[in-house]
């Protein structure tokens, strides 16, 4: 795509926007310009959110079965266009073209699960609840539905909500990150093809001021974010000041608990796609690793420092490296690179030991990219400012934990609560680790404990701001609302 400023999509139309400026787009292993994004009005914003309005009736009383049958065609034009998807995923946002492919997988497996809608959305029926009475729960759409989309995964996180809530028979304005916007509008581009009416679904370029007409809206049902624990704060007050539902995805400070027992080779195997995949930049990145035992923090300090050096920085699309399962790109801005840097700092006066420092890392012929090498911290404390913060890049701390049970109070300590993971050949520690830790996604030997579409993904404490979590069958109480009936019928005829 060349460098134009890019449009919305509302009621089934391609619009030029009434911008009140733009954005430029940027690369960031190069950064050279891709586009333009612009940023939309609230009386744009409002004019979506109506088309999707007007849209609601006729869809919402479309069989469950006849609502799926775009997303069915929209599936096949995925396929179709998977690697174009990854590739553009990989050129606006930085990571490796193996994620990038990983992500788009994982929105496809969204809309498989969304497909069963008929049998998701299926409600309750209790016949004999009294004396001739029966009692019934219906499961109803409520009408527009919006999402703030995150830069870090444009292309699958936007699938954890919108096919769920189409299927269900609700309508949508999507507002993309103003980051990484050019793959949501090819997607968009592949939905126009797929059949669903116009206003069904709507797509609306901007900035803050996009994302505050859709929280304040007052034909606007609910809310879907993924962004920092700052931002998902801001935006639960928000909608319930403006008596929205709201789905608020936050931050994490993802945790790894090595045990005495675990098979080394494959944590530190592990380790090095959790840490440092995606540079980092994803909700489940393992960015804390503890250590059980002074033997085995030792082992996985030195061993993690030496698997860095398997690690290949340099630009995801340099058809040198494309393919190799190794490269890690840039992050994604130059601030998101001053902040990160602005960490390390940190941890080097709060006294960590900086074994690896990424700063200085700077590929050839990538002179305007952003890029961080991997970075591990030792000697690290509880309580540290590089332990408690989401720094959201290639940074590890590693803590050493005497036992067991001080590692799970170093996790429930921790303000985030998203995803952890524990490395034992142990069902023992493993069953505790499942039952005592406090995050909302758990693994036991994998680094990355993100559930499969069909089950739900959110984590607890300050990394989530709802108590209905994202995808699978769990996102469906979000999207609909139960209806109780109760009814009782007397034969026809003359009373007697």
């Amino acid at each position: 795509m060349s460098a134009e400023i890019l449009t919305n999509y509302i009621n089934g139309q391609w619009v030029a926007a009434e911008r009140a400026g733009t954005l430029p787009i940027e690369n960031p292993s190069t950064g050279a310009i891709l586009g333009h994004v612009p940023l939309s009005t609230a009386a744009e914003t409002g004019r979506a959110i109506e088309a999707a309005a007007a849209a609601f009736p006729g869809w919402s009383r479309t069989p469950a079965s006849r609502r799926v049958d775009p997303l069915f065609a929209l599936l096949e034009l995925l396929r179709r266009h998977e690697e174009d998807l990854a590739r553009s995923i990989t050129e606006e946002n930085g990571k490796s073209l193996g994620d990038a492919r990983a992500e788009m997988k994982r929105a496809i497996e969204n809309c498989e699960v969304a497909f069963g809608m008929p049998v998701l959305q299926q409600g309750d029926k209790l016949i004999g609840a009294a004396d001739g009475i029966d009692g019934e729960v219906l499961r109803l759409p409520l009408g527009v539905f919006g999402m703030i989309a995150p830069f870090n995964f444009p292309g699958m996180v936007p699938f954890w909500f919108f096919p769920y809530a189409l299927a269900a028979g609700n309508t949508y304005v999507l507002k993309p990150s103003e980051q990484t916007p050019l793959t949501l509008q090819r997607i968009t581009r592949l939905l126009a093809q797929a059949g669903f009416p116009p206003g069904v679904f709507n797509l609306v370029h901007g900035d803050k001021t996009v994302a505050d007409a859709l929280m304040e809206h007052p034909r606007v049902q609910g809310v879907s974010l993924v962004g920092s624990t700052r931002t998902c704060r801001a935006v639960a007050e928000k909608c319930v000041r403006h008596k929205k539902r709201f789905q608020a995805m936050g931050g994490a400070k993802n945790h790894l608990v090595v045990m005495p027992d675990a098979r080394i080779e494959e944590v530190i195997r592990n380790l090095l796609s959790s840490c440092f995949g995606c540079a980092g930049q994803r909700c489940m990145a393992a960015s804390a690793i503890v250590a059980v035992g002074r033997t085995t923090y030792d082992e996985v300090c030195r061993r993690l420092v030496e698997a860095c050096g398997q690690l290949v920085v340099a630009n995801p699309l340099d058809p040198a490296v494309a393919e190799n399962p190794m490269v890690m790109g840039p992050v994604i801005s130059a601030r998101a690179k001053r902040f990160i840097h602005e960490m390390i700092e940190t941890g080097v006066e709060e006294g960590a030991r900086l074994a690896l420092d990424g700063r200085g890392v700077q590929p050839a012929g990538c002179e305007g990219g952003h890029f961080v090498g991997p970075t591990v911290f030792t000697e690290v404390r509880p309580g540290m400012k590089i332990h408690e913060t989401e720094i959201f890049g290639p940074v590890v701390v590693i803590l050493e934990a005497a036992d067991f049970d001080e590692a799970v109070r170093i996790l429930n300590g921790h303000p985030y609560g998203n995803g952890a993971s524990i490395y034992t050949q142990s069902g023992y520690w493993a069953r505790r680790f499942k039952l005592e830790v406090e995050c909302g996604m758990i693994g036991v030997n994998v680094g990355i404990p993100a559930p499969v579409a069909q089950l739900p993904f959110g984590g607890m404490k300050a990394s989530q701001f709802s108590m209905v979590k994202a995808q699978g069958r769990a996102v469906i109480d979000f999207f609909t609302e139960r209806k109780v009936i109760t009814e009782r019928y007397w034969p026809e005829g003359p009373a007697r």
